[in-house]
């Protein structure tokens, strides 16, 4: 059937090549005046069109929303499957969504989405807070003085929002709890799609550092409801300015964020 297929697909190109492609070309070639300005004439035509707005078109259409285009670079050789499988793996994480004729796409949060993201990340930090205060060591809790010192020196240069993600890492590691570890992970892989972190406010850089300070007292102190609270109230105050920062932005959409 495949082989009778081909047979019959060459037979009418060729039929299509020989009765109608050959000899339009050679007319084309004979009366090439005549040509040239049927061309030019629908140039003109076309161009008058869209000038003249009787065809709608816009030629850098605006996106609505904030639209991330990030260029993913796989080591040569590395299998479609592969690659696949990861695209899959970020859509699961809800990094990404596949939007038709698109392809896979960073995906946006709607304001419900930030104010759940947020809850989450304060009832599961918290918890972080309070296993930490039970089962830290005393050479964890002094590195995660270090970490707290070594910020407040950074302000909110870059080098700050990487040791801020290591100290939150790092007091998770001190809670040891596998399953509430792979929670909060996955949590911030979501966070990720809200962009910058909100240390980039030197205001909240410097409010965060005494934040930490409050979580490390209790933890240091073995009071675990205390360090939640504390916690508790870190996360609900990057949550503030988080929304803050979102409602001032140009793109601000009500019904969205």
């Amino acid at each position: 059937l495949g082989a009778r297929l081909r047979r019959q697909v060459n037979a009418f190109m060729d039929w299509t090549i020989t009765t109608l492609y050959r000899p339009l070309c050679a007319a084309m070639l004979r009366r090439r005046g005549l040509t040239l300005a049927v061309t030019l004439a629908i140039l003109l035509v076309t161009a008058g069109l869209l000038i003249g707005g009787r065809v709608s078109y816009t030629l850098l259409p605006e996106v609505d929303g904030n639209v991330l285009r990030a260029r993913v670079r796989f080591v040569q050789g590395t299998p479609n499957a592969k690659i696949q499988q990861a695209i899959r793996q970020l859509e699961t994480d809800g990094i990404v969504a596949h939007v038709p004729r698109q392809g896979a796409t960073v995906r946006s949060l709607g304001y419900a989405e930030v104010m759940e993201l947020y809850e989450m990340r304060a009832v599961l930090e918290g918890t972080a807070a309070r296993l930490a205060a039970r089962a830290a060591s005393d050479i964890e809790i002094e590195e995660l003085k270090d970490m707290n010192r070594a910020l407040e020196g950074l302000g909110n240069a870059p080098r700050a929002f990487v040791l801020n993600r290591q100290f939150h890492a790092a007091l998770l590691d001190a809670a040891k709890n596998r399953f509430l570890s792979r929670a909060i992970t996955g949590l911030h892989k979501t966070l990720l799609i809200l962009g910058p972190t909100t240390l980039a406010d030197p205001e909240r850089a410097e409010q965060a550092v005494a934040e930490h300070d409050a979580v490390l007292d209790a933890v240091e102190a073995r009071d675990g409801a205390r360090a939640e609270a504390a916690m508790r109230t870190h996360i609900e105050r990057a949550q503030r300015v988080r929304v803050r920062s979102l409602r001032s932005d140009a793109s601000f959409d009500a019904d969205m964020l």
